[in-house]
């Protein structure tokens, strides 16, 4: 494996970091900085998306006759590394990465051409109805019904743990239109307006004491026949293929880095639990130094992955070790930024950080009193939500099994 950047590379790289050097303000680095999960600032976020758009930056890995980018898998990489090292704010994934890829690849011209347009500006925002409070990993037991009404399919049931559903007036969810022996068949992929009558959000206040996913009811919702993708009780092959971009696409291993390099600068100069600097204290140098070396370990599968995939290939179950070790190795950097934090990390400062959604029942101080450095008020924030990271986009215990399947024969 040759992981040398070619000229070529080279020069979209200088080109990728000019970019962000001029267009990622202050305010813009501040909430990539301090955000508390995988999600930004919803405000930021949609400014961000704003300005790659005007760049035609948006949507890179969308086929270009519909706003993607001609770009080598190398340069997306790139493009996600220099991002993420530079402190760009996140986008929302659920639309351009991947409901957009569902609708490319099974919907209609129709559906094309009023959907896709509208998620690059950021006019149409996703969020995603798949999880049900009886039905998370194994996601074929959904039982959301939807009835059968002439030109309509009308929806009762509810969904759960859905990310910015008050702020999204589209969702695209599964939904059961048959039942049959066999629970994958009879699921259809719709896309569901948000605004439509007998919709009804409540927040779920999540440990962190954010607001940003929520569960949704829907009591006789009328869902167009115009909005499923795909075909009617094959929803299933629409999921699965969506599932591929929900778990790949990025660059992890940056963004743990930059976490690493600052938990080491800032333990230099903090104090130790005996005394001296605590970078000094073997038992925090040697978690520290662990971590490094993971990281490390972590961007090489990252460029195994990319060559693999460049040279046509398919990763296979490697994919399902960068899922494992990224997030496993994200709680433990959490993990160790709380032991750096120290006793102002206990505080809890949500008013310091850029939080992915509302915070409940918090009044900050009337004067904006923070204890400590906006990092420390955001480590505990961060080291609640990563317990989650292990779970989402299908648990760690699933990825263990497809490995000890594909890549041990067990």
């Amino acid at each position: 494996m040759n992981v040398t950047w070619s000229p070529a590379d080279l020069a979209f790289r200088d080109e990728v970091r000019s970019f962000l050097e001029e267009h990622l303000t202050p305010e813009l680095r501040r909430a990539g900085r301090l955000m508390t999960s995988v999600y930004a600032d919803h405000d930021a976020s949609m400014e961000w998306q704003r300005i790659l758009n005007e760049k035609g930056w948006a949507a890179p890995a969308w086929p270009v006759a519909h706003g993607g980018c001609d770009w080598t898998l190398t340069q997306h990489y790139i493009f996600s590394r220099e991002s993420t090292l530079a402190g760009a704010p996140s986008l929302s994934p659920m639309g351009i990465r991947m409901v957009a890829h569902a609708i490319i690849e099974f919907g209609t011209q129709a559906q094309k051409d009023f959907f896709l347009p509208g998620i690059l500006t950021g006019d149409i925002f996703f969020c995603q109805g798949y999880s049900e409070p009886e039905a998370g990993s194994d996601l074929a037991a959904l039982s959301m019904a939807a009835r059968d009404d002439g030109d309509h399919l009308v929806c009762t049931g509810s969904k759960i743990w859905t990310t910015h559903a008050r702020e999204a007036n589209w969702m695209f969810a599964l939904v059961r239109t048959t039942r049959s022996d066999k629970k994958q068949r009879g699921i259809t992929f719709v896309l569901i307006d948000m605004t439509s009558p007998g919709i009804e959000i409540r927040p779920l206040v999540m440990t962190s004491g954010e607001e940003v996913q929520n569960q949704v009811f829907f009591d006789e919702v009328r869902v167009p026949k115009a909005n499923v993708i795909g075909e009617i009780d094959d929803g299933w092959t629409v999921a699965k293929y969506l599932l591929e971009f929900e778990r790949g696409g990025g660059a992890a291993a940056p963004g743990l880095q930059v976490m690493a390099e600052d938990i080491a600068a800032v333990a230099a100069e903090q104090p130790g639990p005996a005394g001296g600097r605590l970078l000094d204290h073997p038992a925090f140098a040697r978690k520290l130094a662990e971590v490094r070396i993971r990281t490390e370990v972590l961007e090489i599968l990252e460029h195994q992955v990319l060559a693999v995939v460049a040279a046509g290939g398919n990763p296979g179950a490697k994919s399902s070790m960068l899922k494992v070790l990224g997030t496993e190795l994200s709680q433990h950097i959490t993990e160790l930024a709380m032991e750096a934090a120290g006793p102002r990390g206990r505080a809890y400062q949500p008013h310091a950080t850029c939080p992915g959604g509302p915070i409940a029942h918090f009044e900050p101080p009337a004067d904006g009193h923070v204890s400590g450095e906006p990092w420390q008020a955001v480590a505990p924030l961060r080291y609640l939500n990563d317990r989650a990271g292990s779970i989402y986009a299908g648990s760690n215990e699933i990825q263990r099994n497809i490995l000890a399947k594909a890549a041990l024969g067990l």
